[in-house]
């Protein structure tokens, strides 16, 4: 049995295929952690979600903001944009049940076990893990709550409160908690949030640096996965966090990390949708 986490697929199947094929992944015995942002941008949203739900039981899923999203746009299609390559699956005949089954994901993973966390931007750094996993538990039971789901959707866009406070209540008390959980990059020691700058290391405003970089940081105890920022590449110069979105839906790569035995394995992507294999890389960020 192998537990592996594969970085943001975004509707790229095939890569997806490559590495489970390069591993000899079977779903009777062995383990997948999806780092979210499971749809959008890519060619095969649809036939993504429509693989995964296949193979659920084998499956450990936190959402990204693109899943939120698509979420938010199937109570609501007027939601979608028109970079969204998500029309598709709201009305797919399955769009009921594969969504259904979405929204019941986390936000945030633990297992114990292994001391690992994941979620798709990282645990802010005031939080300790036992806050972040309640906090996230917040989110995730409104997510499967019929009576306040759409009000939490239609309340979650925007980029206000910056910052957690436990005063906060209601749709921007839930709103700033999946900020964090799923947009966040940059930030200050406290939390306070720029969810501006999108771009690599030297894009961080003045008195901010990246989530992971703050010293005094609450979870450094934990070994982090997570997605959601292609512009770092993979590379992160901080022992116990692992950075998994290498930019396939970009022409970049999709990564795929053994949990236990800390080796990587990539395929490159394409503009075209079709996949190159690339040189494997042992260990390409492992400093733990």
């Amino acid at each position: 049995m192998a537990t592996y986490a594969v970085g943001d697929l975004q509707g790229c199947l095939q890569p997806l295929k490559c590495l489970l094929e390069r591993v000899n992944f079977d779903p009777k015995v062995d383990r997948l952690w999806l780092v979210g942002d499971l749809v959008n941008r890519g060619p095969e949203s649809l036939e993504t979600l429509r693989y995964l739900y296949a193979m659920r039981e084998s499956l450990v899923c936190v959402l990204g903001n693109h899943d939120l999203h698509l979420l938010a746009a199937w109570h609501n299609i007027e939601r979608l944009k028109k970079s969204d390559t998500l029309r598709e699956i709201i009305e797919a005949p399955d769009a009921d049940q594969l969504l259904d089954w979405l929204r019941r994901q986390k936000l945030l993973h633990y297992d114990e076990a292994r001391g690992i966390a994941m979620a798709h931007a990282g645990i802010p750094p005031q939080w300790t893990l036992g806050k972040a996993l309640e906090l996230a538990a917040e989110v995730e039971e409104v997510l499967r709550d019929d009576n306040r789901l759409k009000l939490y959707l239609d309340g979650m866009y925007g980029n206000e409160p910056n910052k957690w406070s436990k005063n906060l209540s209601g749709v921007e008390r839930l709103r700033v908690i999946t900020n964090y959980f799923t947009r966040m990059r940059f930030c200050t020691t406290d939390g306070k949030l720029d969810l501006k700058s999108k771009e690599g290391l030297d894009s961080a405003p003045k008195g901010y640096k990246p989530w992971y970089a703050h010293k005094d940081r609450r979870s450094r105890h934990v070994k982090i996965i997570f997605g959601h920022w292609a512009a770092l590449e993979g590379n992160v110069e901080e022992p116990s966090v692992i950075a998994l979105d290498t930019g396939c839906v970009w022409g970049g790569a999709m990564t795929l990390y053994n949990l236990d035995s800390g080796q990587y394995h990539r395929c490159d992507c394409t503009d075209e949708g079709t996949v190159r294999t690339a040189p494997e890389p042992t260990r390409i960020n492992d400093r733990t």
